[in-house]
């Protein structure tokens, strides 16, 4: 039976929590559930709707928890169930939803499902991952390759075959042409549903299925550095990835994923979805099927993750998006700036040297679209990325593309919380022991303490800026209207019922003006002066 829901994701602003980085409590040099638990605070008073928490289950750590090992506990690097039960019931006590990030593409080398699996070709779990046969002359299946680098496939000597690991060869993938699999995995997410989540981030959604036929990918070519998906280095880029995931097949198992979710009252799941087509799979995933079934509630993909922010690019990417979701006959976005595999958002878009301006134009920007925000943890600090030695990474991404791409723990750094203390308020008072990542020098001016007795910086400015959105209809649940492209400024209208709202962004370093439509008038101008990254919110009227 369906549960009521009432929406509360469609305008949602989720706060992305890296437990490894957020808060240590108990001095290992690592944050865990109770740090974040009493850091809640921070996020409760930003104007947060929901803190979405990066994995926290049972894991040998080999990709920091994307590698599961035991879908139905926590793992004790972070606490206990019992702490998790704390953590949900302080964040809800705050008005907080609780999202966690549930990886089912793939699990853990470790899982009991894989021991089990590799040890014969005949055992009842044989077939939950996917395995094949070399080649005649010894080489894997096909030339399917690996995100992380290399082939996609791992030999194994017991089975004599090859298995599927579309990440590190300890995560081998799962076999969903397989019921049994998919209704092992439905039951963990009704395990956390049960517990009192109010939600899931899907880890790599589009990789759960792979074509049964193992057809070869074709080729793309030398990459042009375009793909925010994936570094012009990683030769993964060289390639279509049409076989080896974003397969059709995923459709089904998302309506049985939001059939299941839809039994909770006020539950929602988001999709990362990695793809070169981007905002046309988010809408597929987050649209009803033609016979009206449902998928996910809304979804991710990487588009504003790169390194592009100029008007016209920004511009594309939201017509893409409105476009598709029409002919989709619904969809809808979460719209992310930063999150944990990626630079931080001050580097990415302002260089060594990010202009203040552009840092506050950045979540203004993303806070007027229609449809959810996610914010990455130190977003609203205007942490820059930090700056790793080669023998201080921790990322095996990094390690194996270095130097070209180093991969992802300069944003995965410890949170300032104190400019004083020599590990910025991370540890536990007195604690003595190592961060797991060395805290960054260049955060210390930025930390919350110093931020919180300005007036004037940032994190105050995000403040103001969750609290506003709140008090107008147009950015929460109104429509969007895209203005005709223009070199320097991109300008939309969110329109609910007779409220017209402008929405504008000089995103270059030089000044601009901007004509607004035929008839349409701002305080008795048709034309708008904007500073170098200015933005203006204005109440447009018709003369």
């Amino acid at each position: 039976m369906k549960a009521p829901n009432n929406g509360w994701w469609r305008s949602a602003v989720i706060y992305q929590i890296y437990p490894r980085s957020y808060q240590d409590s108990n001095g290992d040099g690592i944050g865990d559930l109770a740090g974040i638990t009493r850091r809640l605070d921070h996020i409760a008073r930003l104007g947060a709707d929901a803190v979405w928490l990066s994995p926290i289950f049972t894991s040998p750590m080999k990709d920091f928890g994307y590698d599961v090992s035991d879908y139905n506990d926590i793992d004790p690097m972070f606490g206990t169930l019992a702490d998790f039960r704390a953590l949900v019931d302080r964040a809800h006590a705050l008005g907080l939803k609780v999202i966690i990030d549930q990886v089912l593409s793939h699990s853990s080398d470790q899982h009991p499902w894989f021991k089990e699996s590799r040890q014969s070709r005949d055992n009842p779990k044989a077939d939950w991952y996917v395995w094949a046969d070399a080649k005649d002359d010894g080489n894997p299946p096909n030339n399917w390759l690996s995100v992380f680098g290399g082939s996609s496939w791992q030999w194994d000597t017991r089975r004599r075959q090859y298995y599927l690991h579309n990440f590190l060869t300890s995560q081998p993938d799962l076999n969903f042409h397989n019921p049994a699999v998919q209704d092992a995995l439905l039951a963990s997410v009704q395990f956390w549903l049960d517990f009192g989540v109010d939600g899931y981030r899907l880890d790599a959604i589009n990789f759960c299925f792979h074509d049964a036929e193992l057809r070869s990918n074709p080729g793309a070519g030398m990459p042009d550095g375009s793909n925010p998906t994936v570094a012009a280095s990683n030769p993964y880029a060289w390639q279509h990835h049409v076989y080896d995931r974003s397969r059709p097949d995923a459709l089904g198992f998302l309506e049985r994923l939001r059939a299941l979710t839809d039994q909770y009252p006020d539950t929602m799941m988001v999709g990362e979805i990695g793809d070169e087509s981007g905002m046309a799979m988010v809408a597929q995933y987050s649209s009803p099927s033609a016979e009206g079934a449902e998928r996910l509630h809304m979804g991710y993909c990487f588009d504003l993750l790169a390194d592009r922010h100029d008007a016209p690019y920004l511009h594309g990417v939201i017509a893409k998006f409105e476009r598709v979701a029409a002919e989709a006959g619904g969809g809808w976005a979460c719209w992310a700036l930063s999150n944990h595999d990626c630079k931080r958002l001050a580097t990415r878009w302002g260089g060594d040297h990010p202009d203040p301006a552009l840092l506050r134009l950045a979540p203004a920007l993303q806070l007027s679209l229609r449809g959810a925000v996610c914010l990455y943890q130190g977003e609203e600090l205007g942490l820059p990325e930090a700056d790793i030695a080669f023998e201080d990474l921790q990322d095996p991404y990094g390690i194996t593309m270095w130097p070209e791409f180093k991969g992802r723990d300069g944003c995965r750094t410890p949170f300032p919380w104190d400019s004083a203390a020599p590990d910025l308020g991370f540890g536990a008072p007195a604690s003595t022991t190592k961060p797991w990542l060395p805290v960054a020098e260049s955060h210390r001016a930025l930390a919350v303490d110093a931020q919180e007795a300005d007036p004037g910086a940032l994190l105050h400015h995000y403040r103001h800026l969750l609290q506003w959105r709140r008090t107008q209809p147009a950015l929460v649940d109104g429509d969007l209207t895209l203005l005709p492209v223009d070199a320097q400024v991109l300008a939309f209208v969110r329109t609910h019922g007779d409220e017209r709202l402008l929405c504008a962004f000089n995103l270059s370093t030089e000044p601009a003006t901007l004509a607004l439509p035929a008839g349409d008038q701002v305080d008795a101008q048709s034309t708008l002066s904007f500073d170098p990254y200015g933005v203006r919110f204005a109440r447009l009227t018709r003369v």
